[in-house]
């Protein structure tokens, strides 16, 4: 199908108890569900994707990064997602702490959740079935997957790559 591609971010900030930072959004994409902080790359600036995620960090947390502080965790590419685009998502785990929970955000407001909790959150259906499975089993190293979206909210997910 042709469709634009978009490229967006994910951002997995750890608190100093290993509990991962979300963001209950209330605006869409997921509007009402819990989501780490990101958004879509500026293409049409040249912002790369590491660029974008530092950009969206302190957009949203508030804090000002470095490159040398992500870790790129992840890639997947979403093919006709809701039949409207092609989506590039770098998946990045900020390598230093969280000293605190952010303010809240026009987009939501934070709250840090323990591993064994995620999956009894309302999350994207994706994040609960691929996204954080992968995340934490590949943690430190590096996964890619790609989906292959159908109508009906049918998803065909495949792993391609993974570097531990």
């Amino acid at each position: 199908m042709d469709l634009p591609h978009k490229v967006g971010t994910l951002l997995y900030f750890f608190d100093e108890n290993d509990e991962l930072l979300l963001m209950e959004r209330k605006k869409d994409p997921n509007k009402g569900l819990w989501s780490p902080p990101g958004g879509k790359v500026n293409t049409h600036l040249g912002e790369s994707p590491f660029d974008g995620a530092l950009r969206e960090a302190e957009e949203e947390t508030g804090m000002r990064l470095k490159a040398s502080e992500l870790h790129l965790a992840g890639f997947l590419s979403e093919e006709a997602y809701e039949a409207s685009a092609h989506w590039y998502i770098f998946l990045f785990e900020v390598k230093i702490r969280l000293p605190h929970i952010p303010p809240p955000h026009p987009e939501g407001f934070f709250k840090v959740f323990p591993q064994h909790q995620l999956l009894e959150l309302n999350i994207p259906e994706t994040d609960r079935k691929i996204i954080y499975p992968l995340l934490f089993k590949h943690r430190g190293g590096f996964f890619s997957a790609h989906c292959k979206c159908q109508p009906d909210n049918v998803f065909d997910w495949r792993t391609q790559q993974i570097i531990k």
